[in-house]
């Protein structure tokens, strides 16, 4: 089952026993179709989500996710943590999509209820509850060093639609709470390029797992959509070695030169009837800027036209559902982001 988790959780495969120890003494409990937990023998440092395939076509991070399960079984990545592995919507990971009837990434925090119809919306609630009982069995260590580490963790691995400027970024849910250093330092460790910060709350995974949870929660962004098989996953060596280190409890490498670029959402593009049009052309890649003046976007009497000296545009794509955003327009906040911290 596990020297191949992702060909048996396709093949629709379910263990004869929901759970078991392995031979390094790590206990396993399989919780549903492409949700399995793993438990060391010994003390725990803390609890970490790691998933991938929220989005169906977004193959890297599915394919990483499974050397690790392979790689925690045989006992050659080594655990000091509780880890919850989740394969998100694997109807549309067999059939090669993105997602069958509604995007799995935007009916978090309730939202399925409102789409009580969707293929989607069945496990929408079961990843809720999943992760919620995950970390409700978390015991905070008062007396650890809040700087230093901490105790819940999701990292949420996805791929771009499109091209990027900066090929490996991540994005932050915006929560209220002050920036984490100790995030800033895994993201770097991770060897990504950007950072994207979320000033408004949102129906994302993360943002669930941040608010309800109190999760250190992050998107990965890595690489490009690719067919099964066709990933070149050394480019992603980094955030692989960064998420074993974090399940190993070791701390992040420090990078002697920090190249991470912080961007800050200043605003969004929305699609409000099929009547939307995307003034941006289709090969254009994530974090392309557009100057003061640019109008980006038109729907009726609604248009997005850039306010700042420059703007960049990320995730644009006019093929969504009216109603939801085809793209974000972010601005570089590097500087101020680090002096924060």
């Amino acid at each position: 089952m596990f020297a191949n988790f992702l060909d048996f959780v396709l093949d629709g495969k379910k263990p004869a026993l929901t759970e078991g120890r392995l031979p390094s003494g790590v206990k396993w409990t399989w919780l549903g179709d492409g949700i399995v937990r793993f438990e060391p023998e010994a003390a725990v440092l803390q609890s970490v989500v790691a998933s991938a395939g929220i989005h169906g076509d977004e193959t890297a991070p599915i394919e990483i996710l499974s050397m690790l399960v392979a790689d925690i079984a045989s006992g050659k990545a080594a655990l000091k943590s509780r880890v919850l592995v989740i394969f998100g919507n694997i109807d549309a990971m067999r059939a090669s999509c993105r997602y069958r009837d509604d995007d799995l990434n935007r009916l978090f925090n309730g939202r399925y209820l409102e789409l009580a119809a969707s293929h989607e919306a069945p496990r929408a609630a079961e990843l809720e509850n999943v992760t919620r009982a995950f970390f409700a069995e978390v015991e905070v260590d008062t007396d650890a060093d809040a700087a230093s580490t901490h105790a819940k963790w999701h990292i949420d691995m996805h791929t771009a639609i499109r091209p990027s400027v900066f090929e490996q970024f991540a994005l932050l849910p915006y929560t209220g709470e002050p920036l984490s250093r100790v995030m800033f330092d895994w993201l770097q460790d991770a060897g990504l390029s950007a950072v994207l910060l979320h000033k408004e709350k949102s129906n994302t995974f993360t943002h669930f797992t941040a608010e309800q949870a109190g999760a250190l929660a992050c998107t990965l962004e890595l690489g490009k959509v690719r067919a099964f098989g066709h990933n070149d996953l050394s480019r992603f060596a980094a955030s692989d070695a960064s998420l074993r280190r974090l399940i190993a409890g070791l701390a992040p490498i420090a990078r002697s030169n920090p190249t991470l670029k912080v961007f800050t959402v200043v605003g969004q593009i929305d699609k409000q009837s099929e009547a939307f049009k995307l003034h941006v052309a289709g090969d254009v890649a994530n974090f392309t800027p557009f100057a003061r003046g640019t109008v980006l976007a038109e729907d009726g009497d609604y248009t997005y036209e850039v306010l700042r000296d420059e703007e960049r545009i990320v995730f644009p794509n006019p093929t969504v559902k009216p109603g939801l955003r085809a793209g974000l327009m972010v601005i570089d906040t590097t500087e101020e982001t680090f002096d924060s911290l």
